[in-house]
């Protein structure tokens, strides 16, 4: 039988079509069905050879090894494959600032358990019954000091002033027992401590040191706090249905293709992976300021203000400030008598007087070589012995710090690490149509960026809301940490929500709070004001912290 040139052309074309969709005869789907089979999916409509692939909605529609219902289930496999691999790349990092967070924090309040072991075995071996009847005064000092560092409401400044005001009412008492006082007369002896100042320059001296070196340690470990908070709610990323499709296109569309080993392009995956973390860079600038903010704050662990500094001689200064009031008594209680009156005699007579006597003898100077070197010598040592694995805790995480800068930036290219997720050789690879190179170019990181991506349609006029929270914590973050650093102390509340400022009530809540707000509007314009919140979320965000102030 003789074909007419109408049923040739008919047939070419139609040859043609089947070489062009399928490129040659259909193909075996056993590769495929070992690896479906692997991933923990049903067998039960998996074909065996190719079919035609024009009910595909992602894949190309050539002849395929995959059913509608495969497609499906590959592309709820992507949206969940992606999700563990950001939280397993971002898993080191972020079990940085869990065990780091931890351990500077065991440290710090072992630190601070020892010093007030130290003290309390010096003083009563010292000073015996007489410091034991006092020694609430001593012990509520290292509460209140416990109290600020794991994130109490105390003031610093207020706290010491008061310590020193007790410890002068309960002196001036002891040293002057002979006479008996009302708790108005000593409260007026407390007036006259700025002018008399009966314990000579240790005060001003140890608030300064004090206030500087628990600021810094509270703001440093609420740091890694909040760096914990931020990576580990960034971690969980929302997966927009652009980025689910262009993900199974570049992972699971080889199945579909008959070639389920074949790993996608470098090129192809970094715009594919920037694409789908768009929103994820985009942290990347405030995290690194937030990141050298820290960095700055642990260099003032290290440095002569140091935690060391201040804690390990604390008991030194104390007793140093009792011998100058011992020194100075008759001239501190002629003034408050000038000042605030003469006292009535207590009317006890002379046995009372001898309190003043053991008094004098008991409270002497110990320089730092001549503390007592039992009970209270082995508490030292142990002090020193926490103190330098704290040191080391810090250097460690400094170095940990400095690892992650960068770190949301380089997430895509960390993922797309040639031969491990994508193909080394750039010829043999999947391009998302078949192996052969990738010719598009990589954009560049941020989501304004992926206007371009040929891979992932984003809409970049809409940033993802919950990184745009973790920008403004951040931002709170680092103004805090830059604080810190120049012995400033703001205080904030973390909530699940959102973090709220407030201020240490150095000269009044309310005046404080208008500080502060006043402070974020112009001061810090270009860190926390409108001129870097570029988007209408940011902007909301920022107007419900100030509502909340």
């Amino acid at each position: 039988q003789v074909l007419t040139p109408l049923a040739l052309c008919t047939l070419s074309v139609l040859s043609l079509s089947y070489y062009a969709a399928g490129e040659g005869k259909a193909r075996s789907c056993n590769d495929v069905r070992q690896a479906y089979s692997a991933k923990g999916f049903s067998l039960a409509n998996v074909p065996h050879q190719e079919i035609s692939g024009e009910h595909l909605r992602v894949c190309p529609q050539g002849y395929t090894c995959c059913t509608s219902d495969m497609e499906d289930t590959l592309h709820l496999q992507s949206k969940v494959e992606f999700e563990s691999l950001v939280e397993q790349t971002s898993h080191n990092m972020r079990a940085t600032f869990v065990s780091r967070h931890k351990k500077f924090d065991e440290f710090f309040l072992e630190l601070l358990d020892t010093s007030e072991r130290s003290l309390n075995s010096m003083f009563t071996q010292t000073y015996g019954k007489l410091y034991i009847q006092n020694s609430e005064i001593f012990q509520d000092l290292f509460t209140e000091l416990k109290r600020y560092y794991t994130g109490g409401n105390v003031n610093l400044e207020e706290m010491l002033n008061d310590f020193w005001s007790k410890l002068l009412e309960r002196m001036f008492q002891l040293l002057n027992s002979q006479y008996h006082f009302t708790d108005d007369y000593l409260e007026c002896v407390s007036k006259y401590m700025d002018q008399l100042k009966p314990f000579g320059d240790v005060p001003r001296k140890l608030k300064a040191q004090v206030t500087r070196a628990f600021i810094a340690a509270r703001t440093f470990v609420q740091g890694l706090m909040v760096g914990r908070e931020v990576a580990n709610r960034v971690a969980k990323v929302n997966v927009a249905p652009a980025c689910v499709k262009a993900l199974t296109k570049m992972l699971y569309c080889p199945y579909c293709r008959g070639l389920p080993g074949l790993k996608p392009c470098h090129n192809y995956c970094q715009n594919v992976m920037r694409g789908c973390l768009a929103n994820q860079a985009d942290l990347d600038a405030e995290w690194n300021l937030f990141i050298d903010a820290m960095l700055l704050v642990a260099d003032r662990l290290q440095g002569p203000l140091n935690i060391e500094a201040v804690i390990e001689p604390i008991d030194i200064k104390i007793s140093e400030a009792i011998m100058t009031m011992q020194d100075n008594s008759m001239h501190v209680s002629a003034k408050v008598f000038q000042g605030c009156g003469q006292p009535k005699p207590s009317g006890i007579g002379r046995s009372a007087r001898g309190i003043s006597d053991v008094f004098s003898g008991r409270f002497k100077h110990f320089s730092h070589d001549e503390r007592p070197t039992t009970t209270s010598g082995t508490s030292l040592d142990r002090l020193r012995i926490v103190w330098r694995t704290m040191q080391h805790s810090v250097i460690d995480i400094k170095e940990k710090l400095r690892e992650s800068r960068r770190f949301w930036s380089k997430l895509p290219d960390d993922i797309c690490a040639r031969g491990l997720f994508s193909e080394l050789d750039d010829e043999q690879c999947w391009n998302s149509h078949a192996r052969a190179r990738y010719f598009p170019e990589v954009v560049k990181e941020g989501l304004t960026n992926q206007i371009n991506n040929p891979e992932v349609e984003i809409d970049i006029t809409r940033p993802d809301t919950l990184i745009r929270q973790q920008i403004m914590a951040l931002r709170v973050m680092t103004n805090k940490l830059k604080n810190a650093y120049n012995g400033n102390d703001i205080v904030f509340q973390d909530s699940s929500k959102s973090i709220l400022f407030k201020t240490e009530p150095r000269y009044g809540v309310k005046k404080m709070k208008l500080y502060l707000c006043l402070g974020l509007m112009a001061k810090n314009m270009y860190t926390v004001g409108l001129k870097s919140l570029h988007t209408p979320a940011e902007f909301l965000i920022f107007l419900t912290i100030f509502q909340r102030i």
